[in-house]
């Protein structure tokens, strides 16, 4: 059977960006032009399409309780935090001071401020001792990414049954699958990462060829894990 897509073409991509709902937003659009004013850095912002995709699951699962691993200038937190439940909170895990002045200037003015908890520092130090008091219902990692899988441990147990958890740069720009570049150590880690989460029990998984790649992961139901997880995470606050 032949393999079912089409080339991505600029004409495609941006009518492809064109047909979403609130394409025209003023402060996502005004907070991508600025980013994108920073250099090659901002190409670290994620794109407009996954920005819409990322509201479209936060709002489906209804979640309230989430967590963000690398927030960078601020775009995928608005798009979480825009659409958490009532009463819902993002914790944002981002160690540069820099770019997160850039991101507290537009949750003012987003209106999300008082929706985002910033913990500022290496996420590999502050993850192990982060013990939410509510099981989470959404993630998005795009931090170092050779601590993807870190993270990813670290952080699943405190996932809810259904939650989801998302990884931006899962295709590394095509080096995954280059014969040389994929033995890079932090291509390495991706792939690595990427044939694990395929096989992997505990979750549903599918990586969708979007911007660099974006993998989505669903928490399966484990009997009793949920509770047991939060009793343990109570006891230790």
């Amino acid at each position: 059977m032949a393999a079912k897509y089409i080339p991505l073409t600029d004409a495609i991509y941006n009518y492809v960006i064109a047909q979403r709902s609130n394409a025209d937003d003023p402060i996502l659009a005004a907070l991508q032009i600025e980013t994108q004013n920073m250099g090659e850095i901002g190409r670290m912002a994620i794109s407009p399409d996954q920005a819409t995709l990322i509201s479209l699951l936060v709002a489906l699962i209804g979640a309230k309780w989430a967590v963000e691993v690398g927030t960078f200038t601020g775009t995928s937190s608005i798009s979480i935090a825009r659409h958490l439940a009532l009463g819902g909170k993002l914790v944002c895990f981002e160690q540069d001071f820099k770019v997160t002045s850039m991101a507290r200037r537009y949750w003012i003015r987003a209106g999300v401020q008082d929706k985002i908890d910033l913990r500022l520092g290496d996420a590999r130090r502050l993850l192990p001792h982060y013990k939410p008091q509510n099981l989470i219902d959404f993630v998005f990692i795009d931090a170092d990414k050779e601590a993807y899988d870190f993270y990813f441990e670290t952080i699943l147990p405190y996932v809810r049954s259904g939650g989801l958890i998302l990884f931006d740069n899962m295709l590394r720009g095509g080096q995954v699958v280059h014969p040389v570049a994929k033995t890079q150590p932090v291509n390495r880690a991706i792939d690595q990462l990427n044939r694990k989460l395929a096989t992997d029990n505990r979750v549903q998984t599918v990586l969708i060829p979007m911007a660099d790649g974006l993998t989505v992961c669903r928490k399966l139901y484990t009997p009793g894990s949920d509770g047991r997880r939060m009793s343990e995470s109570r006891r230790l606050l």
